[in-house]
């Protein structure tokens, strides 16, 4: 069977929007407390308390679909006998050989448009603003550090020949970094926050393979990376900025790339 783009799109995204569902309905509750009843035999309701996994279990949690994701990247990279990304490279020279757009290198950014345009229209997400930021900041430099280091040491070129830094895809790492804080932020609130998130996430693989930038094994192992960089930033969080009074700023800002703007009130 060929692998159309059609087919190679969804082939990324259903594993990830399956893990994500599974993972969207298997929290688990403490049993609820039986009820009390006053001198006026009123019943008084008892709110469920949610289970803290375990940090082995959280960890687990955390890394369990990118580990996938990036291990299937690394074999398909230098093994051909799962996903031939030749093969792969062929049928989109043979369908699309012209095709050309630089709309990923926009819409791998877009998620956290949405969570800061979402709070300043007053829809609140997980975390305060400063928590919020920190936890973005944190991802973005986990996924840098990551997707750099495996290029450096890689060495793979890329399928138009134009350098050695193809594994794995930056563009899809920080497509999947940012989805994961919008699914964050907002999962749990609709779960349509995921899906359009993840939805973004896979176009910008999908693009980055047909305009011959990467090869499919290249946007595997970005998307993995780019969930677990968010997802370890999540985890290892303290969350002690709760002081509303506090004198440092932090914001997100782009210019030739992502970075963090810090500012401390004297």
């Amino acid at each position: 069977m060929k692998l159309t783009p059609a087919v190679l799109l969804l082939c990324l995204a259903c594993p990830l929007a399956k893990a994500q569902y599974n993972q969207h309905f298997a929290a688990r509750t403490k049993p609820t407390a039986p009820a009390k009843i006053d001198l006026f035999m009123q019943e008084k309701a008892v709110e469920a308390e949610p289970v803290a996994p375990s940090k082995g279990l959280a960890l687990w949690q955390a890394a369990r679909v990118p580990t996938i994701l990036i291990g299937l990247g690394v074999y398909s990279t230098v093994r051909r006998d799962v996903i031939n990304r030749y093969q792969v490279r062929e049928e989109r020279n043979e369908h699309l050989p012209n095709f050309h757009c630089t709309v990923d290198n926009y819409l791998m950014h877009a998620p956290i448009l949405i969570v800061y345009g979402l709070n300043a229209a007053g829809v609140k997400g997980k975390h305060d603003f400063r928590n919020r930021t920190l936890l973005l900041a944190k991802s973005e430099m986990i996924m840098a550090a990551l997707t750099f280091s495996f290029k450096k040491v890689t060495n793979v070129s890329r399928p138009d020949e134009s350098n050695n830094f193809s594994f794995p895809s930056g563009h899809t790492a920080q497509a999947f970094a940012t989805a994961t804080f919008l699914a964050k932020e907002y999962g749990d609130q609709s779960v349509w926050y995921k899906i359009g998130a993840y939805t973004m996430a896979t176009t910008v693989g999908a693009m980055r393979i047909l305009n011959n930038r990467h090869w499919v094994s290249d946007v595997l192992a970005g998307a993995g990376i780019g969930i677990l960089s968010t997802n370890l930033a999540y985890l290892t969080h303290q969350y002690k900025w709760k002081n509303k009074n506090s004198n440092l700023t932090v914001l997100p800002v782009y210019s030739n790339g992502p970075g963090v703007y810090l500012g401390m009130r004297l």
